[in-house]
């Protein structure tokens, strides 16, 4: 046992080595004129032995970490009366919070909540139908674009918008539905990663329709019952919302108004979501997810299950992507990489396939906590990859998992 365990730490230690050496250990320097590379065997040689040192003692540290697989609480399958009071009073502070807070908080926020509705609408492809999306953020950037185009266009306004981008979203993940019908787990990654890809380059080669790599900028703001939240209007004759309410300007009105709609579109996307889940399609993408052959035996169609589930999925990323291209306004392809989509199912698999409370704990976590550590920046995704790594191996069904009934049988 004990050889066993000095062989495998050496062979992390040797792997750490090769991975690390063309990273930090060695760098480009630049002397006037001249650049020459410099080696730092000593970074190379900390890392591998901070490794090996891990994994001969790592029998011993993961003891206190087996705790985590039963200690961390399990959110129960039916909402009692007073957890619906505790998440009344959430809402009411979270509503109120923004009146009190500064500037860069709200924006963080409002960032969450953004992912929040990403990470509930992917929770319904992957959490509940147990399809493995990795080009999800495909659909966000459909929706994004659909505004955006919309407006250049045809000079539509965020709310006209609103809803056909959620249908557009929706559209391309009921096509998306149709070649994967046959396709699982690995397979079916790669295709939608693929997808995710082609909706990317297309945005960025359609320069003519689409502003090509530069986007389109100049995407106006949300009205509030038609009236802008600008210092003056845009069109003679006509009032803003500040001096139609006899108010004094102040660029704080717009970023909490942007708020409180991201707050909105998340509650209907989680109370959308939530009534879904509880309906029968919401009982087929489960028995999908456990068991498609299984699934067909009941009588249920495992093709209408899946599209019903991208469908779904994708429109609410639609609906995120529409109100991501306000609140910038301006998209551009580089705002919808594969990192995207990464950071999306990792809400997802970090809070707890099918855990919506899960999910939205995740996406204040991992929006929250690089914007805290700003100094650690560049290390932002060896830290995120670390973390996710920590996760599989100790807590692999999330942060808050959802405890399912069940029925046990005495023997």
């Amino acid at each position: 046992m004990a050889n066993n365990t000095i062989k495998n730490a050496f062979m992390a230690a040797v792997l750490t080595a090769v991975i690390v050496m063309p990273v930090f250990g060695l760098q480009l320097i630049r002397q006037g004129a001249q650049t020459h590379l410099e080696s730092r065997w000593d970074l190379v040689a900390l890392a591998a032995a901070v490794v090996f040192v891990f994994q001969l003692l790592r029998p011993w540290l993961a003891v206190p970490f087996r705790r985590l697989k039963t200690s961390v609480p399990v959110l129960p399958a039916a909402p009692t009366k007073g957890r619906k009071w505790i998440f009344v009073l959430l809402i009411a502070a979270a509503v109120i919070w923004p009146f009190f807070s500064g500037r860069s908080s709200v924006d963080i926020a409002t960032l969450v909540l953004i992912y929040v509705m990403l990470g509930l609408g992917l929770n319904i492809v992957v959490g509940f139908a147990g399809l493995l999306d990795l080009g999800f953020v495909g659909f966000y950037a459909v929706g994004a674009y659909t505004y955006a185009l919309l407006y250049h266009w045809a000079g539509w306004g965020f709310w006209e918008a609103l809803p056909f981008s959620g249908a557009m979203a929706a559209l391309f993940g009921f096509l998306l539905g149709f070649p994967v019908l046959r396709l699982r787990g690995d397979y079916l990654a790669i295709v939608t990663l693929g997808f995710g890809e082609i909706i990317r380059l297309l945005l960025i080669n359609l320069n003519f329709f689409t502003g090509g790599p530069d986007g389109i900028s100049g995407i106006p703001k949300p009205t509030v019952f038609g009236f802008e939240m600008a210092r003056r209007p845009s069109e003679e004759g006509t009032q803003t919302f500040h001096q139609l309410m006899g108010w004094t300007f102040d660029n704080q009105h717009m970023v909490n108004y942007l708020y409180l709609m991201a707050l909105a579109l998340a509650l209907v996307t989680l109370f959308v979501s939530t009534r879904l889940i509880r309906m029968p399609v919401g009982r087929a993408w489960e028995a999908l997810r456990e068991d498609e052959i299984a699934c067909r035996s009941l009588g249920l169609n495992p093709t209408r299950i899946k599209l019903s589930a991208f469908t779904l999925g994708a429109m609410f990323a639609g609906f995120g992507g529409a109100f991501f291209a306000a609140r910038q306004g301006m998209v551009n392809p580089e705002s919808f990489t594969f990192i995207e989509s990464a950071l999306i199912l990792a809400i997802v698999v970090l809070g707890g396939m099918g855990s919506q409370v899960g999910v939205i704990l995740a996406a204040i976590l991992l929006t929250v906590l690089p914007e805290v550590a700003r100094e650690f920046a560049e290390y932002r995704m060896l830290m995120f990859g670390l973390v996710m790594v920590l996760m599989m191996m100790w807590r692999p069904q999330g942060l808050l998992p959802m405890k399912r009934p069940h029925v046990e049988l005495d023997k």
